[in-house]
């Protein structure tokens, strides 16, 4: 009996030294797109010898764990180490990353070389990115495309026009939007404005932010003046009109291109014919009796 217990106990210690209790300590705050981040992979067991524990990070485009190692070949570090720096100091083994980027969030994980056990690695470890791009304003209803190509800075309107505008951003979270107007109080929770039948009063400079739900530091803004013309103001003096305009000498200018190329190859095409034989130069031989004419003379023999 005493042997059975002696061999169960020897197994489950075998078992618990065998077993890999790693994790991976980072951030549990929100970190902002730009700021520095420290990984270290941990033995909450205190068995493991650090020496043989190595970083891995998931490509998601490769579908792959792949080992962060300083002492990796030069091609292997400029694909999937450029961002990170893996430093072993005083028994540790960190992970520094500057100025850290959405892409660079992972997940990471720990793997121990020596362990014997199926599931010798930590959990996966995600960084919590929080980033915010700079928001653009359109006017409303245009295409994906189409709005970061029409992106509004200075919109000139007629009396009486109808205006709407959107703002939108790119965000690791959906951002809260509102607009206000300079010099005055009032503030429209909506990423749209909408003002209908505008008066000369409801020109100035408006400004729409986007805030983080859950960050309150992050937030982007962009400015847009409104110009009201006069009713009877010339169509090309409104910013549609000027898009129209530069639309149109865009086309314009595409089409002339276009033609001139396939004029020049039309033109190369044509201009090649056949070979002229006469071209070719007849060889001279030593009892040839023609001469090469030459206003030089020279009574040395050519062959």
């Amino acid at each position: 009996m005493r042997g059975y217990i002696l061999i169960t106990i020897v197994a489950v210690s075998f078992l618990h030294r065998s077993t890999a209790f790693l994790e991976v300590n980072g951030p549990s705050e929100p970190i902002l797109e730009g700021q520095d981040v420290t990984l270290e992979c941990v033995d909450t067991e205190s068995e493991l010898n650090i020496s043989t524990v190595h970083f891995e990070r998931y490509s998601k485009y490769m579908k792959r764990w792949h080992r962060l190692e300083s002492d990796q070949v030069y091609f292997y570090r400029r694909c999937f180490m450029y961002d990170v720096d893996v430093r072993r100091e005083e028994g540790r083994l960190l992970l520094f990353i500057a100025r850290i980027q959405s892409w660079s969030e992972g997940p990471y994980r720990c793997v121990s070389e020596n362990s014997s056990a199926a599931d010798n690695s930590s959990q996966a470890f995600t960084i919590p990115i929080h980033y915010m791009r700079e928001v653009s304003v359109h006017r409303a209803g245009l295409g994906y495309l189409t709005r970061y190509l029409n992106s509004v800075q200075d919109l000139k309107v007629r009396l009486g026009d109808n205006v709407e505008l959107e703002c939108s951003t790119t965000a690791s979270e959906a951002p809260e939007y509102f607009w206000t107007k300079e010099g005055e109080a009032w503030l429209l929770p909506s990423n749209k404005l909408k003002l209908e039948n505008v008066r000369e009063q409801d020109g100035g400079r408006f400004t729409c932010s986007a805030q983080s739900p859950t960050v309150h530091s992050l937030m982007k803004k962009r400015t847009v003046s409104i110009t009201v013309l006069p009713e009877d103001a010339a169509w090309y003096e409104t910013s549609t009109g000027f898009i129209l305009m530069v639309s149109v000498a865009v086309f314009i200018l595409l089409v002339v291109v276009i033609s001139m190329t396939a004029y020049l190859c039309r033109r190369t095409k044509q201009s090649k014919g056949p070979i002229d034989d006469r071209s070719q130069k007849k060889p001279i031989y030593r009892a040839s009796v023609e001469s090469l004419p030459s206003i030089v003379s020279d009574k040395q023999p050519l062959v």
